[in-house]
Formats: structure tokens, C-alpha cells, sequence
């Protein structure tokens, strides 16, 4: 299997995949609690994540699988999110509740 295939996988697997820069309970940058405590508030709670900062395959691969340049990337059901500014946007705007539910 190619990077691609894996990260196609876990994307279809989980519901909230989130590929961040450490774990859920210790993020390793801004952007990446960020997005982690907007899922909390949204009530998210089950989160899986992925550390890129283990896997520089991973870390390069969700930037060409997305053709988005950043960390973290959030998919929902499978559909790419977006990244930090995206998703606290979307949240501000409540959007991001609607398709969370």
C-alpha cells in the first residue's frame, strides 16, 4: 500500500481525522490545540489523529492527498475540512457544528 492508500483509509475509517503536530492530549503547536479545542467544545470526542511529526511520509504525503500546504487538516466523513484558520472560522460561524452532527 502507498502512503496514499493509508492516509485514504484512515480518512475513510474514522469520522473526525485530524493530522496534527503531536496528540490530541499534547499538541505540539498552536494551530494544532487549536483545532483540538474546537473539536472538544463542538463536543467531539471521539478524535483520531495522526502525529506527522513521526512520520515524515505522512507529514508530506496529507499535503499532496489535500493540495493543502499546512498542519493540521481536519476531514469529516471522509471530506476535507480545511486547516487552523479554516476551522475556527467555521466554527465561529457555527457551520462546523452543523457537520459534526
Amino acid at each position: 500500500m502507498s502512503i496514499q492508500d493509508d492516509i485514504k483509509a484512515q480518512i475513510t475509517k474514522n469520522k473526525v481525522m485530524l493530522y496534527m503536530k503531536g496528540s490530541p492530549d499534547f499538541p505540539q503547536c498552536g494551530f494544532s490545540a487549536n483545532a483540538i479545542n474546537i473539536l472538544r467544545e463542538c463536543g467531539v470526542t471521539e478524535i483520531a489523529s495522526c502525529n506527522v511529526l513521526e512520520n515524515p511520509e505522512i507529514r508530506q504525503g496529507i499535503k499532496a492527498f489535500s493540495n493543502w500546504p499546512t498542519i493540521p487538516q481536519l476531514y469529516v466523513n471522509g471530506e476535507f475540512v480545511g486547516g487552523s484558520d479554516i476551522v475556527s472560522e467555521m466554527y465561529q460561524s457555527g457551520e462546523l457544528q452543523k457537520i459534526l452532527k
